[in-house]
């Protein structure tokens, strides 16, 4: 019988030891996002935050309690614009990048 292991494993070690992998999964964040696909957003964005500063930070960093911050980024949540932006920042500044939104004309 062959061992395996949930995903979430290996893509919190990923995170842990590859910033790069982590600023491209907010960045992909934002874009899903933006581009209309929340529920993968979060689930993404909850990932990050399980993975980096964990919600008890977060919490303190947003000034939101954890389990609210839990229920928002579950699959079925549906956080503030507000909210969203605060939790963005705080993955922006932990993290120590920028983003940046480009638009790409659609032809």
């Amino acid at each position: 019988m062959a061992l395996t292991r949930s995903y979430k494993y290996s893509v919190n070690e990923r995170i842990l030891r590859d910033p790069e992998f982590a600023q491209g999964l907010l960045d992909e964040a934002g874009t899903l996002f933006l581009n209309g696909e929340p529920e993968v957003a979060r689930i993404i964005l909850r990932d990050l935050v399980n993975a980096t500063l964990g919600f008890e930070a977060l919490a303190k960093e947003t000034d939101k309690p954890s389990k609210s911050l839990h229920r928002m980024l579950s699959a079925t949540g549906n956080p503030s614009m507000d909210n969203l932006a605060a939790i963005f920042a705080a993955m922006r500044s932990w993290l120590n990048v920028n983003i940046e939104v480009h638009a790409i004309p659609v032809h």
